[in-house]
């Protein structure tokens, strides 16, 4: 007698089960402008400033554009051009090399303020770094110590200025702070051993090893203590 088995009966089809997933909509932020047109007409009007090569712009330039051309730019797009511009490494660099800040006229307006050199030269070593396995910090050190010796400030003075929250720029600045100092405190001792010498420039010069532009430095730090 052979078992007789019954088949199970099939489950009945469980339609919310079987259906896919909601997807979740992501809600559109605002359409960022097209700030690439208002960029080209910029570039046309002022290349020295927005051409091939950039310069840095005073404060105050969306106002003396919007008042030497009413018409020819729609508010919130010139605001929007200008930020862009402004944030790009382009231009970044060229507040970093310590330009002056210059006029639609294209005169010198006022200097770079230390802190927009600094601030512009971390930026711009921070956006190189992402970009290689080359440990740049000595070069970012190097740039820091000459923006802090043609700042005309003090060491500390200029330190206190441009500190920021980051830490690791903050570590970079206190290591060319040192340098600097000790530059300053090596540049002193030779100004009193120059004076006491009765030696020549030459002559001091190739007692000590300087070359040419050392002792111009020397000399100029000499002439400057002296006035």
């Amino acid at each position: 007698m052979t078992d007789s088995v019954t088949p199970a009966a099939p489950l009945a089809e469980d339609s919310t089960a079987a259906a896919p997933a909601p997807q979740k909509t992501k809600k559109a932020g605002p359409a960022k402008p097209d700030v690439f047109p208002v960029l080209e007409k910029l570039a046309a009007l002022y290349p020295k400033h927005f051409g091939a090569e950039f310069l840095p712009l005073k404060r105050g330039i969306f106002q003396d554009l919007q008042t030497l051309h009413p018409d020819a730019f729609e508010q919130e797009l010139l605001r929007a051009a200008l930020a862009f511009h402004t944030r790009s490494t382009r231009y970044l660099t060229a507040v970093a090399s310590g330009l002056p800040r210059y006029d639609l006229q294209g005169e010198v307006a006022e200097p770079m303020a230390p802190e927009h050199v600094h601030h512009a030269l971390v930026e711009v070593f921070r956006r190189r770094q992402v970009r290689t396995q080359e440990d740049l910090r000595p070069k970012l050190v190097a740039r820091m110590v000459r923006a802090m010796e043609v700042s005309g400030l003090a060491p500390g003075a200029y330190a206190d200025l441009v500190r920021s929250k980051d830490e690791a720029a903050n570590a970079a600045l206190e290591v060319a702070r040192a340098e600097v100092e000790a530059r300053a405190a090596k540049n002193e001792a030779l100004q009193r051993a120059f004076q006491a010498s009765g030696k020549t420039a030459a002559e001091f010069a190739d007692m000590y090893g300087l070359d040419a532009a050392a002792m111009r430095r020397l000399q100029a730090s000499q002439a400057a203590v002296n006035a």
